[in-house]
């Protein structure tokens, strides 16, 4: 199954407020979805983000896949920088100049 980290609307008519949930990528927009791991409200002066960046790491290293959208609210958060930087670490310490 695929799953995609994505916006589910929230909010009163003309007053839009998102979540940003973990949903399975054939599900609607508003409808099913796994775990909700931040908001988005963009009619705050900033635009108010806030992300559990741990349960962020967690869905991108097990292969969800952020829509645009997401992708952008998750850079703005830090959530990518983290990602890389968990990447660049070497697994278990095991370095490269072990070659000889």
């Amino acid at each position: 199954m695929a799953v995609r980290i994505r916006l589910k609307r929230m909010g009163a008519k003309k007053r839009p407020f998102y979540r940003l949930v973990v949903a399975p990528s054939t599900a609607p927009r508003d409808g099913r979805f796994i775990e909700t791991i931040g908001y988005y409200n963009p009619l705050t002066d900033p635009a108010t983000v806030q992300v559990d960046v741990e349960k962020a790491l967690y869905w991108l290293e097990h292969g969800a896949q952020p829509t645009d959208t997401a992708r952008d609210i998750l850079r703005r958060a830090g959530v990518l920088e983290a990602l890389q930087q968990r990447k660049a670490q070497p697994a278990g310490g095991v370095t490269a100049s072990a070659e000889s």
